[in-house]
């Protein structure tokens, strides 16, 4: 079985037909990760829906930095109430590419950090252009369950993250990305995850990406590391097994 364990399929319009072709492709689990308050419900929509697809609840930051302290509030207040639907928090973190305003987005991110921690789930984490920043202050919250995702920060950092005993989610784009190659060079398998990231980072320059071609950072896995397909299939389920809880 081949875990997605990031992507945003509540984009999709033809979302049967999306979940059909991660069946065909051996797909078994696929965690929906969402960005705001409106994507929180469709998410939680998808998993009645389809057995395969897992809830993760959270705010993307930049989303979040458009939020006001009431507004924050009742999201987390939601999260709190479909706790037992849920197996993380997620997309939340940092990204400081599209906002420089890093004090209201670590604000934002330690309410979503201390919510994991008090509900006992990981958290899937954004950290473009801030990842010794986030490091820093999961380190400071003393945080254990830690999937960094789409994770280009350099080998130095991933190195650091391995040492922490968290995960490292690995997108499809792993195919033409020699930064991602490189750590997966380094990294132990039992560091590691996988994800698309769907719509994005499509592994052949399609024009969007999907939960059935996560195989492809399954294969690319296996080449890096001289192991079989199998071997890496295994081993990722395992990883996710001792993470989350569902």
């Amino acid at each position: 079985m081949y875990i997605d364990v990031h992507c945003h399929i509540e984009t999709y319009k033809d979302i049967k037909e999306v979940i059909l072709r991660a069946k065909q492709a051996s797909v078994g689990i696929i965690v929906n990760n969402s960005v705001d308050y409106k994507s929180m419900k469709k998410t939680l929509a998808l998993a009645e829906w389809f057995n395969s697809v897992k809830v993760a609840l959270g705010v993307y930051p930049i989303e979040a930095i458009k939020l006001n302290d009431s507004e924050l509030l009742e999201i987390t207040q939601f999260i709190r109430k479909n706790k037992e639907k849920i197996i993380a928090i997620g997309e939340v973190g940092i990204d400081l590419k599209h906002s420089s305003d890093f004090e209201k987005q670590k604000k934002f991110f330690l309410e979503f950090v201390k919510l994991a921690k008090e509900l006992n789930l990981p958290l899937i984490v954004h950290s473009r252009k801030a990842e010794e920043e986030v490091i820093e202050i999961l380190e400071c919250e003393k945080c254990d369950k830690v999937i960094m995702h789409c994770f280009t920060g350099g080998i130095k950092l991933a190195e650091r993250i391995v040492k922490n005993g968290w995960m490292l989610s690995i997108p499809t784009n792993i195919v033409f990305n020699g930064v991602i190659q490189d750590i997966v060079k380094k990294a132990p398998i039992q560091n590691l995850l996988c994800e698309t990231d769907s719509p994005y980072f499509n592994p052949f320059h399609l024009k969007r990406n999907e939960p059935c071609f996560v195989v492809e950072s399954y294969k690319k896995i296996a080449e890096i590391k001289g192991m079989e397909l199998v071997e890496i299939e295994e081993a990722i389920e395992e990883n996710f097994k001792k993470l989350f809880v569902i």
